[in-house]
């Protein structure tokens, strides 16, 4: 899908293959890539990479800078994992992680789009700084796929916590307490977050569809 660079390798763009399987527990992953071990680099991206790109993507529903900030993620473990301490699963930190970038990264697109249009109200012509979020996702590509499209659209206007909570859980498939440890909150806020989640997109589909 997309290469992930590792230390030195950064700049030129190679990972280093590992050795044979290498399928470690998590938790002994965790001691490999805290001894510097670039062959446990290697399995912890090829374990996770998947399932980190589709939850940053379902989040920013553009594939090109879901994957830059996928890449972001997995740089960032490589340079904070000596900090990690276990209080969390390490699936756990990843989604953590994952969700805080893409999040990050979307009120950064935002911000730039609203500069952009001042500043082109305020007459100096700029060019526009950042182009339009791609509102397409991949899986509304399929030929009869509207209603899917509208489900996507309506999720992307769902609350932060919300959307996130409902990815992690529809995208995902994390437990209730899975996605509490992400957030950082109780099983029950978890709970609350889906119930107004799934209300507020019926609500709209029904609106959407009545009016179609």
């Amino acid at each position: 899908m997309y290469s992930l660079p590792l230390s030195a390798a950064i700049a030129h763009g190679v990972l280093p293959v590992a050795p044979g399987p290498a399928a470690y527990a998590d938790a002994e992953l965790v001691a490999q890539l805290q001894g510097g071990s670039e062959a446990a680099f290697r399995t912890l991206v090829e374990r996770y990479q998947n399932r980190i790109y589709r939850t940053i993507l379902a989040l920013l529903r553009n594939p090109e800078e879901a994957e830059d900030v996928a890449q972001e993620v997995f740089v960032e473990v490589y340079q904070t994992i000596g900090r990690f301490r276990g209080e969390a699963a390490l699936s756990t930190w990843l989604y953590r992680l994952a969700t805080s970038r893409a999040l990050k990264h979307r009120q950064r697109a935002r911000a730039q789009k609203r500069f952009a249009y001042f500043t082109s109200l305020l007459g100096f012509n700029n060019q526009v700084l950042h182009e339009p979020v791609d509102a397409s996702h991949p899986q509304a590509q399929l030929e009869g796929q509207e209603q899917l499209a509208l489900l996507l659209a309506h999720i992307a206007r769902l609350p932060d916590q919300q959307q996130v909570a409902f990815t992690l859980r529809h995208e995902q498939e994390l437990s209730y307490e899975e996605i509490a440890a992400v957030l950082n909150t109780t099983v029950s806020a978890v709970e609350s977050l889906l119930f107004r989640a799934r209300k507020t997109l019926r609500n709209h589909l029904a609106h959407s569809l009545r009016h179609a």
